[in-house]
């Protein structure tokens, strides 16, 4: 087994770090004074078009896309540097195309749906939503009560969701609803792409999240869709869909990686400049062994994500393997920045330092997209099965 990156996914890794360091870290001192006074830590329009175009200059759009419609075709395994640098900064901010939608689209989407969302969306002129999870079913998608009932040439989607993110910029839904059979079981979901404006297509609360970010609550009324937007097969909704599941999964590990690693970097650089009793806390052994601790549970982070992405790229199943990385990843991370905030003292608990924001982050990564609980379920299930 190889363990050196190749020279052009570690040179696109150093770019994206470049990308990071020069575009993103200058804007967090603003983000978090503006998250202080209550204006949220989200990118204006302004903000997102300059830093769109500088990304784009930098050839770093549509990289894991196809070639065939403009993208450059990488592979899984390359993406765990490019999001694991992405992940470095609080600046909520990704390089389109959000890739679990994408893959999505890519494994499931006709030709006419590619035509007319998968191209524009790997151009960066459309954005997109995932709309799964309802009140009462999060963690466990097989509980989808929300309901698409053939009429014609037409389906009429009723139902509530929540927790929907991104769903104020995106240009359309992919929304997961039941055609047949009832809650509790994993055949019978179909998922459609809804236009953003289709009328019974209804954002019916925002939802203010941890560390300034929201969510929303969405209803569906008699919403008509055509029978063009059923996305793949009908009833079979489900396969694909852990397909993308797992994707956003492995981008959440790097994610973590990287927020584990800068918090160690912090941590690190303070500790021999700050003196208790006398001493350095660089030389308390508690820090040190956090240090040691974060070092290490940070290494085996990264081989982990890069064995599942890995896996990913040959085909294989990583059901276990994908619920493995995104509940151990998640957890390191809280950890590790739990640590530095606590070495950092009272200055760990500011809002002037990027560190809580890191931990809102990570705190609401443990949940979404499955919590670790149920991801623990999953492996524990699956590892059992071996022997039955």
């Amino acid at each position: 087994m190889e363990f050196e990156l190749k020279e052009e996914w570690r040179m696109l890794k150093d770019l994206v770090a470049r990308f990071v360091r020069e575009e993103l870290l200058p804007l967090e001192p603003a983000l978090l004074q503006r998250e202080t006074e209550g204006g949220g830590i989200s990118l204006t329009e302004e903000e997102s078009a300059r830093i769109d175009r500088r990304s784009r200059e930098l050839g770093l759009w549509g990289l894991d896309a196809p070639e065939s419609i403009g993208g450059s075709d990488l592979p899984v395994a390359a993406m765990v540097g490019v999001n694991e640098e992405m992940g470095h900064s609080i600046v909520h901010y990704y390089l389109p195309p959000d890739t679990p939608n994408l893959r999505l689209l890519m494994l499931a989407a006709t030709p006419e749906q590619k035509k007319r969302y998968l191209e524009p969306y790997v151009r960066g002129e459309m954005k997109s939503a995932i709309v799964i999870s309802e009140p009462g079913a999060g963690g466990d998608p097989s509980g989808l009560s929300t309901r698409a009932v053939r009429d014609g040439d037409h389906w009429v989607i009723n139902g509530r969701k929540i927790w929907i993110s991104n769903l104020e910029r995106a240009d359309f839904g992919i929304v997961m609803a039941r055609t047949s059979g009832t809650p509790g079981s994993r055949g019978g979901i179909s998922a459609f792409i809804v236009d953003k404006g289709t009328p019974g297509f209804i954002p019916a609360r925002k939802i203010p999240m941890i560390g300034g970010s929201a969510t929303w609550e969405v209803v569906f009324e008699d919403c008509r869709v055509h029978e063009s937007q059923l996305l793949g097969v009908q009833d079979q909704g489900f396969k694909p869909m852990q397909a993308r599941l797992g994707a956003r999964r492995v981008q959440m590990a790097a994610w973590a990686i990287g927020k584990a690693q800068r918090a160690l970097d912090m941590l690190c650089t303070y500790a021999p400049q700050r003196k208790t009793f006398g001493l350095p806390l660089s030389e308390r052994q508690a820090i040190q062994w956090w240090i040691a601790d974060a070092a290490t549970r940070i290494h085996a982070t990264r081989l982990m994500t890069y064995e599942c992405a890995w896996r990913i790229d040959r085909g294989m199943d990583v059901r276990t393997q994908t619920s493995m990385v995104k509940a151990y990843a998640t957890e390191m991370a809280w950890e590790v920045i739990d640590r530095a905030m606590q070495t950092f003292g009272a200055m760990g608990m500011t809002k002037e330092l990027p560190l809580q924001q890191m931990a809102n982050a990570v705190r609401l990564m443990r949940i979404y997209e499955g919590p670790t609980e149920v991801h623990r379920m999953v492996v524990a299930r699956n590892t059992l099965a071996r022997f039955r």
